[in-house]
């Protein structure tokens, strides 16, 4: 079955003999032409027409009014926490199953992550599991929630858009606000993902994007910070460029600032990306459409777009029967030259992590035991 499975992958990337790689960026656009630009204008640091350029098509693109280039997609959930009002020893609710990224943002600060099961449909953070464990384990005084049993304030809530797949975002966020809790999308993965005909990332208060070298559009290293409050957006400007009061020669800070904004030259390769999204993700669909339909009777489940969303179909997945067939499935297709990859661990397995309070998580399980992501790279 196994061999099958490569032929097919093999045939679709029209690949006959050499390796296949789970996410190659492609370059057939404006990025040649803009990097040289940005160079030939001596601006390749965090000053220069493609950074306010790049911030706008953010806007335009998501539809969110504000964005903050920064340097990569952990520095833009970092600082979202940081303006969020994330503190040292807050807790902060996330996904169990997710990339470490997320963990690492809510740790540089001192926080602490809370660990709430997914949903199996969306691979995103499940609403239920969510509602369950504030109801049970937190209380409300004067608008703040506190853990009953640590007393810590629940701060932030960050519930991650997995493989471009949107959570159950609008849910969410009814809870969040009911618990008094910020809602910050990890949106690392959802470039050009919908829900319910709104971009992912303008559910929540803030939201970061990811640009590193195997996302769906790249600037080499970088993300961004979208927003629609306009207080937050002049604050994460500030802070990511080190707190200076802008100023011709003096060198004056009012604030803890921070070296996250995002280099001109990055952000000449990102605008080209941006140019071709809607090419890009065309194709990725049309890949998963095909995915989708060799699966379709096999005992091996594609995971496909959730209700009432538009997927990016970022990194294409399917669930194996069982974790033996999973490690096999791995094995096999690696040995062969197809890339192939299982999902993170559940992050209350890392012995970072391991001593942080969870919900129960059998859906995590379940998924991390079985999950294995396509090669998904663009088509022309």
């Amino acid at each position: 079955m196994y061999s099958s499975i490569t032929a097919f992958i093999r045939e679709l990337f029209m690949v006959p003999n050499s390796p296949i790689y789970l996410h190659e960026p492609k370059f057939f656009g404006n990025e040649r032409n803009y990097i040289l630009t940005a160079i030939d204008s001596t601006f390749v640091s965090s000053v220069g027409e493609y950074v306010n350029r790049f911030e706008q098509m953010m806007c335009e693109i998501t539809g969110a009014k504000y964005a903050i280039a920064c340097v990569n997609g952990t520095a833009a959930l970092h600082m979202s926490l940081i303006l969020a009002g994330v503190e040292k020893n807050d807790i902060v609710l996330t996904q169990a199953v997710s990339f470490i990224a997320t963990c690492n943002a809510i740790s540089y600060i001192g926080a602490n992550p809370l660990f709430i099961d997914i949903d199996k449909t969306t691979l995103g953070l499940c609403p239920k599991s969510l509602e369950n464990y504030l109801s049970s384990n937190t209380h409300i005084k004067n608008n703040i929630c506190f853990h009953k049993q640590t007393n810590q304030r629940v701060k932030a809530c960050v519930p991650m858009h997995t493989f471009g797949h949107p959570a159950e975002i609008d849910a969410i966020k009814e809870i969040c606000d009911k618990y008094y809790i910020h809602l910050v999308e990890d949106s690392a993965e959802s470039i050009g993902s919908y829900y319910k005909s709104k971009h992912t990332g303008t559910f929540g208060l803030l939201s970061a994007f990811s640009f590193n070298g195997n996302k769906t559009v790249t600037s080499g290293g970088g993300g961004v910070i979208v927003t629609n409050n306009e207080k937050l957006a002049k604050l994460g400007k500030h802070l990511t460029t080190q707190s200076k009061i802008p100023h011709k020669w003096e060198f004056a800070h009012d604030n803890i600032g921070y070296n996250y904004r995002m280099p001109n030259i990055n952000a000449a390769l990102a605008c080209a990306q941006l140019e071709q999204l809607n090419v890009y993700i065309k194709s990725k669909r049309e890949t998963a459409k095909k995915y989708q339909s060799f699966f379709s009777d096999s005992e091996i489940k594609f995971c496909a777009e959730p209700p009432n969303s538009t997927s990016n179909y970022w990194l294409n997945s399917i669930l194996l029967p069982s974790h033996k067939e999973q490690i096999d499935f791995l094995q096999y297709t690696n040995d062969n030259g197809i890339m192939t990859r299982p999902i993170w661990k559940t992050m209350d397995k890392l012995k970072m992590f391991q001593n942080c309070m969870k919900a129960d998580l059998p859906n995590s399980n379940y998924i991390e035991e079985r999950l294995v992501n396509l090669p998904s790279s663009v088509i022309f």
